[in-house]
């Protein structure tokens, strides 16, 4: 048995789709661990584009079984669309392929309601949620209070719960967050009867089949969302989403233990994007950042938002290979950066004229400090066409082995473009390639 967690190490949306595509290619499982379809992921092959929400990286493998973990929040409406959007093209998405952990939480129209109320109450203040009600799933969770996927196979148990439910969330929605915004009975309970009627067959205890698979030494890839510093407990705190998003949420996201994990691959961008609110030290608002946008293709895939664009933050990555145990990193997008005069690399962060020695805890903390950087010179050629490490320009190659010393982590794998072979491997990736064997 051979397993592999692909996890963001900076805010999210750092290509860890096409990494997961790419490395499931002899897979036989690939289990996302937790949260929503408040994240996206992009997979390009041959021309074609795929986005997707809820359902693995895997699934455009016809081999790789796909499982969503108990660390999931699910939009059942969302998983739906998705399974028929592959169905459409062909794609395998009968229960033998896609797995739903019984232990799932399901959300339910009350929670997007929640979750767009209290954005709009917080007016200038907001932290820039995507509204898709995954804060308070997660919330129903942890005061045990939520509808688990295994319940839509007691629909009776399940309609004397969600009454005496719809009405508590509509009476806080009406006097907590004085919101005009109510849910009905009828609008809940058509979503439930349609995950009961089209999901149940779909239903399946992931844990047990992740035990049965390392016995069977099978090839499992552990696949994330988001980003490390966004991460509910250890992130950018309260810019961050609702749910565990470091390598550790496989265990308790999957149910199985740290012994399952062989490697963990750490994906970031050669440069940095965030999403929405809060700090961003190495942020560019000026030509520079707007250049890496257009040409990175920097909009969110969920929102279509734009992103904002920085140099890349050792610091804040220093804190991502200590949080994940990251054993090896994946920089991509390094195409996106041919072109730009000088690169730059953030070493360190000053607060209050003082050195600081890791991300500071507070928000407005992160937004006063000053980030001190190296200076690199560019290139000017076309990355995309590279297929091999030693096809990198010589000032690319420099760039990379200077991030990954300052960063005290190896490189192993380089994206230079969306396709599955603009992928190279470096001398050090001998773990992913045998796991492509």
């Amino acid at each position: 048995m051979s397993s592999l967690v692909v996890v963001g190490a900076q805010w999210g949306d750092e290509g860890k789709g096409k990494l997961v595509d790419y490395l499931t290619s002899n897979a036989d499982l690939v289990i996302r661990f937790q949260g929503g379809n408040n994240a996206g992921h992009t997979l390009n092959v041959d021309g074609v584009e795929t986005k997707l929400r809820l359902i693995p990286s895997g699934i455009l493998h016809d081999g790789t079984q796909c499982l969503i973990g108990a660390g999931v929040v699910f939009n059942s409406e969302v998983l739906l669309s998705e399974m028929g959007q592959l169905a459409d093209v062909g794609k395998k998405v009968d229960p033998s392929r896609i797995v739903l952990d019984r232990d799932a939480h399901l959300i339910l129209p009350y929670h997007e309601a929640i979750d767009m109320a209290r954005e709009e109450r917080r007016g200038k203040d907001k932290i820039g949620t995507t509204g898709r009600g995954i804060g308070p799933t997660y919330e129903d969770r942890a005061n045990r209070s939520g509808v688990r996927a295994a319940e839509l196979l007691k629909l009776d148990e399940l309609r004397v719960k969600l009454e005496k439910t719809i009405e508590e969330k509509n009476l806080y929605l009406r006097t907590v967050l004085e919101s005009e915004r109510q849910v009905t009975w009828d609008e809940v309970w058509g979503v439930v009867e349609r995950a009961a009627e089209r999901l149940v067959p779909h239903l399946g205890n992931v844990s047990l089949m992740l035990h049965e698979a390392r016995l069977a030494e099978k090839r499992i890839v552990f696949e994330g969302a988001q980003g490390t510093l966004l991460d509910q407990m250890h992130g950018t705190v309260p810019f961050v989403t609702s749910s565990n998003t470091i390598s550790g949420a496989v265990l308790t996201g999957c149910g199985t233990g740290p012994r399952s994990i062989d490697h963990i691959l750490g994906v970031a961008k050669a440069y940095c994007t965030r999403v929405g609110s809060g700090p961003f030290p190495t942020e560019l608002e000026d030509a520079t950042g707007d250049f890496l946008r257009e040409k990175g293709g920097e909009f969110g895939t969920v929102t279509g938002r734009p992103r904002r664009c920085g140099w890349f933050d050792a610091v804040a990555m220093k804190r991502a290979v200590r949080l994940n145990g990251i054993d090896s990193l994946a920089i991509t997008k390094l195409d996106v950066l041919s072109g730009v005069e000088k690169l730059q690399i953030c070493i360190n962060y000053h607060l209050n004229g003082e050195k600081v020695d890791d991300v500071p805890s507070l928000a407005s903390d992160l937004e006063s400090v000053e980030p001190e950087y190296l200076t690199f010179d560019g290139w000017e050629a076309d990355l995309t066409q590279a297929r091999k490490w030693h096809h990198l320009p010589q000032e690319a190659r420099f760039y990379l082995s200077t991030l990954s010393e300052i960063v005290g982590c190896p490189i192993s794998v380089v994206s230079v473009g969306p396709e599955r072979q603009s992928t190279l491997f470096s001398s050090g990736g001998n773990f992913i390639r045998n796991f492509l064997v």
